[in-house]
């Protein structure tokens, strides 16, 4: 089975990324990860990442200097980054930045995220306040393809989550958090093994099983 090549960006403490790096360094997912990038230069993302030797890249979104267009500007110094590395998958793990047509355009249908909610329910922003304030009782977590509308783009794959009564934003995060770590994995390797077909905006799941 071919490799697939994957840059990762993050901004934050980088526990997917974490359950990224677990499960290629397993052998579970056919994927290699070739840079992380942050444009947090102390996001705990990025010593995760040299802990496992892998190439890390800060991109300062200060370093910008097109004031008119500065997205696409800083997302311009994102891709030739990704370009210099290879990539062939990008994955947002917790990036905080929304990215621009010039990612886009590039990776149409191999950028991921993902999201704390069962989409298409509380995209946006804390998903996770939302889903308390609406009193719903099932939440959860999806990776979709990443596309123009925040949240909006085709759904990989969804897990969810019950809410218990007395569930604060934290400890409903964390248990998301915990199903989002085994989830993002899995896209990855249906991704890696080319089993990922999307239509009419709908993403279709060839035939296989998971091990």
């Amino acid at each position: 089975m071919r490799v697939i090549r994957v840059g990762i960006l993050a901004s934050g403490r980088g526990r997917n990324l974490q359950a990224i790096i677990d499960e290629v360094e397993a052998g579970t997912v056919p994927a290699e990860i070739v840079v992380v990038i942050s444009d947090n230069h102390k996001a705990p993302a990025l010593e995760r990442a040299r802990l496992h030797g892998l190439a890390t890249v800060f991109l300062d979104p200060k370093s910008v200097t097109d004031a008119a267009h500065p997205r696409q500007a800083y997302d311009r110094k994102l891709l030739q980054a990704l370009n210099r590395y290879q990539a062939e998958l990008v994955i947002l793990a917790g990036y905080m930045r929304i990215v621009s047509s010039v990612l886009l355009d590039a990776y149409a249908l191999r950028m991921m995220n993902i999201h704390p909610s069962l989409l298409p329910s509380f995209p946006g922003l804390r998903a996770q306040q939302q889903a308390l304030d609406h009193g719903v009782r099932i939440s959860g977590c999806t990776v979709h393809f990443v596309t123009e509308g925040v949240d909006e783009g085709p759904i990989i794959l969804q897990r969810a989550v019950p809410v218990h009564e007395g569930d604060t934003v934290e400890t409903l995060s964390e248990r998301i958090l915990n199903e989002e770590c085994q989830l993002l994995p899995q896209a990855i390797r249906l991704f890696a093994e080319g089993r990922l077909h999307v239509t009419g905006g709908t993403v279709h799941i060839r035939t296989g099983k998971l091990a």
